[in-house]
């Protein structure tokens, strides 16, 4: 198969006149809506409740209410990762992740509440040991075996998530691990209806049906069909995988009707390559160029087992694309001024937002060593071609000093600029605090994380 051209740059995109949404109209409706969930859950217990008394009643009520509230959290945290377009798109991945992250966490504890105390409750009420009390449950009320399977599912899921877990386990097993949160949700859903005497069978019953299946038929449609659909429709293959640097290569794949995926520059897409070793995996890469009607390009770092059998792929290799996701687009864009703070395999979607953003744009790539600065040929090209500035920042962290006051010796008037950063944690983290001090509001910085 004849190589792709290389990508040549795109005009910047003019500012559309089309009225937007103030940034984070979405996030916050989002956000407001679970929260409105809740409390019609703490009110579903309300209704049902007539009074409380004693210990048992304190015991066994704190036990409803963690039970119901850890219900309602587990289907909303998978609608959360259902890869729904809009909350991709408006809230963005990255930021959806991070609620899947914390609100997981809570579910947890909920959990736990939740155990400890209706059996500690019961066990006042029926006289017995905590114990005892905890092997009737479990082995003489409905659905409760395998609601105890599920819990214990979920909170072997909450190990492994905790972030010092995730330091040692890499991206494809943390992946499947993390399937198991579906079979957890399954096991314990019948339990609810059965001894959930909440819920009744009206209203509340209903809703809790609608919930849960219908997180299932989102979840059903927008993780299985809609891949499923779009691997016959477009077809990808790998046509090059062209080095870039050492340990770098970019892959172009061609296919049919592209510019129907409608993807734009910033966002990603989750690959699955359908060869030995890759195909089970679908891994998140950024598009490193605008999207092309004939081609698409990721660049991938070697960063471990999948990235670097990625560098190996032949030219006519199947590849399955879920996507496109993400929020780390023109759509954020506010200010006629403009930075782009990457490091990393952060540089590819600033790549493709160097090309294409209205404005003035400056594009600041961190990197330790000269070797680790990627695209700095296209990057120049672009800059030229445009008028924009292109920088890099080399050295430790000991030798660039405060990154504050290195930016604003490179970005002119940094405060009154907005920013695009994307890169490992610590010089995101460290970016962020630099941006703030150095003047830059809150809400112009958009932030995008590799982080899983």
């Amino acid at each position: 198969m004849a190589a792709v051209a290389p990508p040549r740059p795109a005009r910047p995109a003019h500012r559309t006149t089309v009225p937007r949404l103030p940034a984070g109209t979405v996030p916050a409706v989002v956000l407001a809506l679970i929260g409105a969930g809740a409390l019609a859950v703490l009110a579903v217990w309300w209704q049902d409740t007539a009074s409380v008394s004693g210990a048992a009643g304190w015991l066994t009520g704190a036990g409803r209410i963690t039970g119901l509230l850890a219900g309602y959290a587990a289907p909303v945290l998978l609608l959360l990762m259902a890869r729904i377009p809009l909350l991709e798109r408006e809230v963005g991945a990255d930021r959806l992740a991070r609620w899947h992250a914390s609100g997981g966490r809570w579910t947890v504890l909920l959990v736990l509440a939740h155990v400890l105390t209706i059996v500690w409750g019961y066990a006042l009420t029926d006289g017995r040991g905590v114990l005892s009390e905890g092997v009737e449950i479990v082995f003489h009320f409905p659905e409760m075996i395998k609601a105890s399977l599920g819990t214990l599912a979920l909170l072997g899921t909450g190990v492994v998530s905790a972030r010092a877990a995730r330091r040692r386990l890499s991206y494809e097993t943390w992946y499947y691990l993390h399937l198991v949160t579906y079979l957890a949700v399954a096991l314990g859903f019948g339990h609810q209806l059965t001894t959930g005497a909440d819920l009744g069978d009206g209203p509340a019953r209903a809703g809790w049906y609608v919930l849960y299946l219908g997180t299932a038929a989102l979840i059903g449609w927008y993780r299985l069909a809609v891949p499923w659909l779009r691997d016959r429709r477009h077809r990808l293959e790998v046509a090059e995988v062209r080095t870039e640097a050492p340990g770098v290569v970019s892959v172009f794949l061609t296919g049919r009707r592209l510019t129907e995926l409608r993807a734009e520059p910033g966002q990603f897409f989750r690959l699955q390559f359908q060869a030995p070793g890759l195909r089970w995996a679908a891994n998140p890469y950024s598009l490193s160029a605008p999207p092309h009607p004939r081609f698409l390009r990721f660049t991938v770092k070697d960063l471990g087992e999948h990235s670097r059998a990625v560098a190996a792929l032949r030219p006519g290799t199947r590849v399955r694309a879920e996507g496109p996701y993400g929020a780390f687009t023109a759509r954020l864009h506010r200010e006629r001024r403009v930075l782009l703070l990457g490091a990393g395999v952060g540089i590819t979607p600033l790549r493709a937002l160097f090309e294409t953003l209205p404005g003035e744009v400056t594009l600041v790539q961190r990197a330790r060593r000269a070797e680790d600065v990627m695209f700095r040929a296209e990057l120049d090209a672009v800059a030229a071609r445009r008028g924009a500035a292109v920088h890099t920042l080399l050295g430790s962290r000991e030798q660039v000093g405060d990154l504050g006051v290195a930016l604003a010796r490179l970005v002119p008037h940094l405060a009154e600029h907005e920013v695009y950063l994307c890169g490992p944690e610590a010089l995101a983290e460290e970016a962020v605090r630099a941006l703030r001090a150095a003047g830059v509001r809150p809400g112009r910085i958009h932030r995008e994380s590799f982080v899983f």
